[in-house]
């Protein structure tokens, strides 16, 4: 009797440890398909396109390697950017001001933002220039694009969404909708 619960013993404690061990080659396998995956997708994505910056301190270099020096810093989350190239994980890209360089993959995020241009803008209730107004935005504010039409952005900017025409802002195509 003392031998079979030994073995009991033995046998849950050991069954424990080779789930534990087939918990972790699972998720290394999880973490490798979708490495792969997530590389074939992105080779889909058409270019040009819109995304946005990742984080508050992003290098903006001359070429696509940190051999190439740094051509400009960003400190702003969330500023809009086309790609207009790609080479291996590094994305040429240009910013709402025109400046063109390359950037880590990594740094960059596919959440859609917009920034405003030139002239102070108004959102509106709807996407029409007689909409009622909810708030103007100053140049150079971002916001978050939830949605294109043919001429007009539903954007969200400080808590607020509103339309506004796409010729006042940075961050979608002409002829673009979603």
């Amino acid at each position: 009797m003392k031998s079979r619960g030994l073995s009991r013993i033995i046998t849950m404690t050991a069954a424990p440890f080779s789930w534990a061990i087939v918990a972790i080659f699972s998720c290394f396998f999880v973490i490798y398909a979708q490495a792969f995956a997530s590389e074939d997708e992105e080779k889909e994505l058409p270019i040009p396109r819109f995304v946005s910056l990742k984080a508050d301190d992003v290098n903006m270099r001359v070429g696509p390697g940190t051999r190439y020096a740094i051509k400009w810093v960003y400190k702003h989350e969330g500023l809009p950017v086309e790609i207009i190239q790609q080479f291996e994980a590094w994305r040429e890209i240009r910013d709402p001001d025109g400046t063109i360089g390359w950037v880590h993959k990594q740094m960059l995020q596919s959440k859609r933002m917009a920034i405003i241009k030139k002239n102070v803008a108004v959102l509106r209730k709807s996407p029409e220039e007689h909409g009622s107004p909810i708030i103007r935005a100053e140049p150079g504010v971002i916001g978050k694009l939830l949605e294109c039409e043919k001429d007009w952005c539903k954007i969200q900017v400080s808590g607020h969404k509103g339309w506004i025409a796409k010729t006042g802002i940075w961050g979608a195509y002409k002829s673009e909708k979603f």
